[in-house]
């Protein structure tokens, strides 16, 4: 069934990547407030009753028949969302009543997205806004005001969260598991049954992958067990172990190839938007790929975000697919 699943997100993904490249994306431009209204929709869907499901105490799933993730299917509209509100300013965005505008906007998703809460698809939406404002002629004093702020946001909520929580009697701010993934991410011999223990298993499975692993199916620390979420979260590890640093390096250069060609196709965009798309996509790609294999290696917090195109999940599978399909436009429909 998990490969049904998977193979059938894999058919779905490919019809839409052929459908999209003979869309010529011009057409998606100037939509704001349409891909706004189906960023809102479609992330807060889980809250309604009857299709909503939750899922390790979280709201991030619906069920129509088949059960999918909105969050993710959203990440596609939340490209869109940025490249249209930043192309409107022609690569110059000096005015700091405009910067807030656009921010806003492309804040409503990331808000959003915490009622249910997942924080880790939230974190793809702001690395999707930033790169959109970098691309898009933001001026450098304004990111820069927005990054410290938003630090010193983080800052305080750790330094508050513990007095909120004892007053009120219960988690607010941060959930117990996000407190233990920050303790472990500090201090790897923290929560040596929860938290710790994952991250200790996904780094004995990598290290037993050798240089040219154990072969293929062979992978001990998941097929026994040892390795939780092992086809979603912690899919490089098995990937590490099955096929050794050798294969690792292989997987990592065709994320290298990928994006190196996805930048070519930015370059030759023949408009602004075409180019914010597909640099929001490899931004995208980039933050998940670093985060998770970073996670895998002890790196990284863990956060529970996909490997693309690797990851168990038909929805995921089909929103790469979806996201391959807007850059291949593009450069399909740029004069080439």
């Amino acid at each position: 069934d998990v490969y049904k699943r998977q193979l059938s997100g894999v058919a779905v993904g490919m019809v839409l990547f052929v459908l999209i490249t003979r869309m010529d994306y011009h057409a998606l431009s100037g939509y704001t407030t349409l891909f706004l209204i189906i960023n809102v929709v479609l992330l807060l869907s889980p809250h309604l009753p009857g299709i909503g499901v939750e899922v390790n105490g979280g709201r991030s799933w619906i069920n129509i028949g088949t059960q999918i993730q909105p969050g993710e299917f959203a990440k596609i509209t939340m490209v869109l969302l940025a490249a249209s509100v930043m192309a409107r300013y022609g690569g110059r965005l000096t005015d700091l009543r405009e910067y807030l505008k656009a921010l806003g906007i492309m804040a409503v998703p990331f808000v959003c997205v915490m009622t249910q809460p997942d924080l880790g698809t939230g974190l793809v939406y702001l690395v999707i806004a930033a790169f959109a404002l970098i691309i898009g002629g933001a001026d450098w004093r304004f990111m820069v005001g927005t990054g410290l702020t938003i630090f010193l946001l983080c800052a305080a909520i750790l330094i508050i969260d513990p007095i909120v929580d004892q007053i009120a009697g219960h988690d607010v701010l941060l959930k117990d598991y996000q407190k233990s993934r920050l303790m472990v991410f500090s201090d790897s011999t923290y929560d040596t049954s929860g938290d710790g223990y994952n991250s200790q298993q996904a780094k004995i499975a990598i290290g037993s992958g050798g240089l040219l692993g154990k072969g293929f199916m062979q992978a001990t620390q998941s097929s026994m067990g040892f390795l939780p979420e092992a086809p979603t979260d912690f899919v490089f590890c098995i990937l590490a172990e099955e096929f050794g640093f050798v294969g690792a390096l292989v997987l990592l250069a065709f994320y290298i190839g990928l994006i190196v060609t996805s930048v070519h196709v930015a370059r030759g965009a023949s408009d602004l938007f075409g180019t914010i798309i597909v640099i929001c996509v490899v931004g995208m790609w980039l933050f998940q790929i670093l985060e998770n294999i970073g996670m895998d290696c002890g790196l990284m917090p863990i956060t529970g975000i996909p490997l693309p195109f690797i990851s168990y999940g038909s929805s995921f599978m089909v929103v790469n697919f979806v996201m391959l399909g807007l850059i291949n436009s593009v450069w399909v429909h740029s004069g080439r």
